[in-house]
């Protein structure tokens, strides 16, 4: 009876032995680290997740944006870069830079057949009296609101975007080639810009050959300061936060300090209004 009940105990005590030698190898044993292209591919996936829950709440999830877009405008085209920085889940503030053109409402492109020798063919097309080209480089800050969430990943995010800066003009004098007769029945082909000391030379539609394109006037532009506002809703359609793809429509008004004069024989203009649609792509992080 001892004999066995000693036989029992000295069998547990080398099972517990063995049992504590199991587990203190196990922890010694290291499992394979993940390569990096799993941990990559797993911390990928987990942004993404947190990505579509953060964006079915309705949240800006950001630090930083980076967006792209091309502008057309109502008197003209632009392109912009804006640099975004997040303030809350819900709103941004916004730098940007844009460069465009400006068109007068009377513009009309003319086209004249060139007849030199047996040669005939098609001019560069040129605007009548048209005076100086007019473009725009302009940087501000703004801020963007959020509006209206996104109801799912598939959803379309609305935002608020208020924004006014600085802008500088540049006048470009805008050049024709034209024939001048400097004797009887005699002609020689100029380039002009229009002079108003003798504007019958640029005015003549009968001696206008045509368009010079963009050769000329680049050493002869005029610089306007001046200020301005914007005013626009954003609609980001992008499946994913981290990615900007959107569309944005709203409104521009440009004050200059001096006249800008684009058309021969109408008034010089200081106050712009306008308004616009805008393609977007970027990346948000």
């Amino acid at each position: 009876m001892n004999t066995t009940l000693f036989d029992c105990r000295k069998f547990l005590s080398v099972l517990m032995m063995m049992f504590t030698v199991h587990i203190t190898i196990a922890q010694d044993i290291q499992l394979p680290a993940a390569s990096p292209r799993a941990l990559r591919k797993k911390v990928r996936q987990e942004k993404i997740e947190s990505y579509i829950r953060q964006q079915e709440e309705g949240a800006l999830v950001f630090n930083k944006q980076s967006v792209f877009a091309f502008k057309l405008n109502t008197d003209g085209w632009s392109f912009f870069y804006e640099a975004g920085k997040s303030r809350t889940i819900k709103s941004a503030n916004l730098f940007y830079l844009e460069v465009g053109e400006k068109h007068h409402p009377k513009e009309n492109k003319v086209t004249n057949t060139l007849v030199s020798g047996n040669l005939v063919s098609e001019g560069n097309a040129y605007v009548y009296g048209k005076q100086n080209h007019f473009y725009e480089c302009k940087s501000g800050f703004g801020r963007q609101m959020l509006i209206g969430g996104k109801a799912n990943k598939n959803g379309i995010g609305i935002h608020w975007i208020y924004s006014g800066g600085l802008s500088l003009g540049l006048l470009r004098p805008y050049y024709i080639r034209i024939l001048e007769e400097v004797a009887a029945n005699d002609f020689v082909e100029k380039e002009v810009r229009f002079d108003p000391a003798n504007p019958a030379s640029f005015l003549n539609a009968a001696n206008i050959l045509e368009g010079t394109g963009l050769r000329n006037g680049w050493n002869e532009m005029k610089i306007v300061p001046g200020v301005h506002a914007r005013n626009a809703l954003r609609f980001d359609y992008g499946r994913f936060n981290e990615l900007v793809s959107a569309i944005e429509t709203g409104i521009y008004a440009d004050f200059y300090m001096n006249g800008i004069e684009m058309m021969v024989n109408n008034p010089s203009q200081q106050f712009f209004f306008n308004a616009y649609v805008a393609i977007l792509f970027g990346k948000r992080k």
